[in-house]
């Protein structure tokens, strides 16, 4: 699939050789310079040299594989086995969606811890130990912002759930499916045994 470069997005061409070239810097770049774009919020799209075909998902899929075969992982094994599971699955789609909603929470829940810190702390002589100690001091803020993250996560599932069922409803409601028969139970004061 093709697609067409936005304006102001930055465009990488990936040659057969696996290189990756940068066509604003006219230069090759790696992974890690990839890498680099996404932590600096920098539009692109990666894009194959000769058929045109958008690769940035199976780069930014290559970044995260990096990731997390190094340092501390993100997704435990079980994570990633649920995940997994989901491809081909009917709700697949749905899954996708609520994840995507869930990290979008978790960014909003991080923005807005970060402008509650403003004017306390000068980000920028804060090293990776001080934030650290700070986040030890703000234990009870971040367990009452995660307690509200994971509720809207709840209220975000509970939605799509009860979407689903609605659509089912609509989809299966316009087939005459017999009323279910009642399952047997026995008469009271009757045995079930014969």
């Amino acid at each position: 699939m093709t697609i067409t470069k936005k304006a102001g997005q930055r465009l990488i061409k990936k040659y057969p050789n696996r290189r990756l070239y940068d066509t604003q810097t006219s230069s090759y770049i790696t992974l890690a310079d990839v890498k680099q774009l996404v932590l600096g919020n920098e539009e692109f799209q990666v894009v194959d040299a000769k058929s045109d075909e958008d690769l940035t998902r199976s780069i930014l899929l290559q970044i995260i594989l990096e990731e997390e075969a190094n340092g501390q992982p993100m997704f435990s094994s079980a994570a990633l086995s649920q995940i997994i599971r989901y491809y081909g699955h009917a709700m697949q789609g749905m899954m996708g969606s609520y994840l995507e909603k869930n990290i979008q929470v978790f960014i909003d829940i991080q923005h807005k811890m970060a402008e509650n810190s403003k004017g306390v702390i000068d980000e920028k002589s804060f090293s990776p130990e001080m934030w650290t100690q700070f986040m030890s001091v703000q234990a009870p803020m971040m367990q009452g912002m995660m307690s509200n993250y994971i509720e809207q996560s709840k209220s975000l599932f509970m939605q799509m759930q009860d979407q689903m069922q609605s659509q089912a409803k609509n989809v299966f409601g316009v087939f005459p499916f017999p009323s279910a028969a009642p399952a047997w139970t026995p008469e009271p004061g009757k045995s079930e045994s014969k």
